[in-house]
């Protein structure tokens, strides 16, 4: 039977949290746009509302990131190497809408290409996106630049659509703050990255799939989980900190469902293309497998500095331990924390762990985190600190491989790329730290500051503890009182 003391954690008559009244960086930052919201304004109300706020500063910003590429789209991609690393400008579209067959019409995973990749190298799902975007280039007649050109810009277009469902999503799953989600659209890591690669279907996906699971969905959540897979790996990894979750708060059947929706989506999308032409689709896992040490990551640097020569096999195994002990560290963190943790927090710190910890660590996979540290950390000032890391190593890696490929020898030395390497990946940690403070000290955490649990967490909000260890299962003894009396409410402030 309910507890009486159990409110829901959106219901429509609770205010929509503004973070100019809460967040002393969002304060300041709103003088730009006439100050922080006034005690009697009228949030949400009209055709203004944070949801559609939300979309179309994503949009401009998304805007502002095809601007910066110009440079690349006019001529520094069709002249030499340096040049749209200098520019910082590069992408991966234009160059594999060559390298991957589709100028010359070739079909990702059935047909062979030409040179060392034999077949396209991503999971099937990006690849029928970047097929489409070949179909729907075909009207563009020209030479093979304008070609090259119109394919980055039909790509653009649809990853603007993506960016916008992500930023909704965003938005819609803490009920109550939807102006979290401008932390997603005014990431300045954001509009440089969003064009490098097909990151942002996964994202899109993902992201909407977690605004199913808060809204108790979770056959549907699992469904959308698959076609993220089906699209960029990494989405799989969410199911972890669900199975930490369902085990405190016993819910087995939630769980299932999610498994099993995300099992079958994920088989409907690659079984025909797994049946068809196996040899093409399994390219994506044996690339992954086979892949040396590559720019972003810790390994490069001790490799560079010791000059190790580290196998793919040797490193494979390396970052599954080390992944294996942060799983196993967040793991216990689940189930020792004085309050359940979060989904999105867990669902952070797992995604920061395994690029943390990955022999790659690409400037666009940055996306990844962000939609999650904006759940899961609120806070501009935290968000900003992580971002100018992220920024930092955004100019870092282009300069560097300026140095490497230009005769001149003119950009960032082996050295300072090092250093940018160094510096995002501490502000990752820095972020991750901030994340693992306010699980063990929940009343400090700015997402239950009014009293709500987990908006995000779907059937897991406001669920009562049923499977716990250390310090959760022997509350001190001064806070017995709170066993036996009202639900504790945590961040509640007294009247």
């Amino acid at each position: 039977m309910p507890s009486p003391h159990k409110t829901t954690s959106a219901t429509p008559d609770r205010p929509v949290v503004s973070p100019t009244r809460r967040d002393e960086v969002a304060a300041a930052g709103s003088e730009l746009i006439g100050g922080p919201v006034g005690r009697w304004a009228r949030l949400g109300g009209g055709a203004v509302t944070p949801v559609r706020v939300v979309a179309l500063v994503t949009i401009g910003m998304f805007a502002l990131g095809m601007v910066q590429k110009l440079p690349c789209y006019n001529w520094a991609w069709f002249r030499g190497t340096s040049s749209q690393y200098t520019h910082a400008c590069y992408s991966d579209i234009p160059h594999l809408f060559i390298g991957r067959g589709f100028a010359d019409g070739l079909i990702p995973y059935f047909d062979r290409l030409g040179g060392d990749m034999e077949y396209l190298e991503y999971p099937v799902l990006t690849g029928l996106f970047m097929q489409v975007a070949s179909w729907l280039t075909l009207p563009f007649d020209g030479d093979l630049q304008y070609r090259e050109q119109m394919y980055w810009m039909v790509n653009a277009g649809m990853l603007m659509a993506c960016a916008a469902v992500l930023a909704v999503c965003v938005a819609r799953t803490h009920r109550d703050r939807p102006w979290d989600a401008l932390l997603v659209a005014l990431a300045p890591a954001f509009a440089l990255t969003a064009t490098i690669n097909w990151d942002l279907l996964a994202l899109a996906l993902t992201a909407a799939a977690m605004l199913l699971w808060s809204r108790g969905r979770a056959l549907a959540f699992g469904v959308l989980l698959g076609l993220a897979t089906a699209a960029k790996f990494y989405p799989f990894l969410l199911l972890g900190p669900l199975l930490l979750l369902c085990w405190r708060a016993w819910k087995w059947r939630e769980f299932g469902a999610a498994v099993l929706g995300t099992a079958a989506s994920w088989l409907a999308v690659n079984v025909p293309v797994m049946l068809l032409a196996p040899e093409g689709w399994k390219k994506f896992y044996t690339f992954s497998q086979d892949r040396g040490i590559d720019f972003g990551s810790f390994w490069l640097v001790i490799t560079q500095r010791t000059g190790a020569n580290i196998t793919p096999e040797a490193v494979n195994t390396y970052a599954s331990v080390l992944m294996a002990l942060a799983c196993l560290g967040i793991a216990a963190l689940t189930l020792t924390a004085p309050r359940r943790p979060r989904f999105a927090q867990l669902a952070f710190l797992v995604i920061a762990a395994f690029i943390l910890t990955n022999k790659v660590y690409s400037p666009q996979y940055v996306l990844w985190l962000i939609p999650l540290a904006a759940l899961a950390r609120p806070r501009w000032r935290d968000f900003l600190i992580w971002q100018a890391c992220e920024v930092m190593y955004f100019t870092g890696i282009w300069m560097y491989l300026a140095y490497t490929t230009s005769g001149n020898k003119q950009g960032l030395p082996t050295e300072g790329y090092q250093f940018a390497i160094l510096l995002h990946l501490a502000g990752t940690l820095f972020l991750c730290a901030m994340v693992v403070r306010d699980i063990l000290m929940p009343e400090r955490d700015g997402v239950r500051r009014d009293g709500t649990d987990d908006p995000s967490g779907g059937v897991l909000d406001r669920a009562e503890d049923v499977f716990v260890l250390g310090r959760a299962a022997h509350p001190p003894q001064h806070a017995a009182h709170a066993v036996q009396g009202p639900r504790v409410e945590w961040g509640a402030v007294r009247e």
